[in-house]
């Protein structure tokens, strides 16, 4: 018979062993941002609440007397080709992007292919109300001439060709705006006296 083994004995006041302090890691991965934009949310839900408190108001609402034409016509929608051929199969994209040009970014910084607008497009049932909404947006801001009933009428007879006038039509009016502002803060080249040279 073998004599039992005696368990070490452990001290009651030993203090537990720190393990070795660690740097924190840091990811070299950029922050992934959500396609979620809490400002476009609000945008299209103050949007769809104006609507519908106010719906004879927006039925019947015309351009004011004065408004200027459109400078691409509704059936222009073959030129470019890739913007024509990316509305047919991803009309989601043109929407989002014709979004971010009026609302946020007229040069389209910042902007990104998928986003809120974009996802808020391919709900099924909403693209022809969103697309009136942004006809009518776009009227709004360019003072240009139409009303609601041709805005819904375009939206939903003409989808893909009204998506491309909308985004055509914005980057041509942002390509003004942005112009005009560009040359009123351009500064003198210097004076000249008239018989100098």
């Amino acid at each position: 018979m073998s004599a039992p083994t005696e368990s070490p004995a452990i001290a009651p006041d030993a203090a537990p062993v720190a393990a070795p302090a660690q740097a924190p890691v840091q990811s070299s991965a950029p922050a992934h941002s959500s396609p979620i934009n809490d400002d476009d949310v609000k945008h299209w839900k103050d949007r769809f609440n104006d609507v519908l408190s106010r719906p004879g108001e927006h039925i019947n609402s015309k351009s004011p007397a004065g408004a200027s034409q459109w400078s691409t016509s509704l059936f222009d929608c073959f030129s470019p080709i890739d913007t024509c051929l990316i509305t047919c199969y991803l009309p989601c994209l043109t929407f989002g992007k014709t979004h971010h040009r009026v609302h946020k970014n007229g040069k389209l910084e910042g902007y990104e292919p998928v986003n809120t607008s974009c996802l808020l497009f391919c709900v099924p049932g909403l693209h022809c109300i969103l697309a009136s909404m942004q006809r009518a947006s776009i009227r709004e801001k360019y003072n240009l001439e139409g009303s609601c009933i041709e805005d819904m009428a375009k939206s939903y007879c003409c989808a893909c060709c009204n998506l491309i006038q909308l985004d055509k039509e914005s980057a041509h009016r942002e390509a003004l705006l942005n112009n005009v502002n560009s040359e009123q803060y351009k500064s003198n080249e210097g004076m000249a006296y008239p018989g100098t040279n």
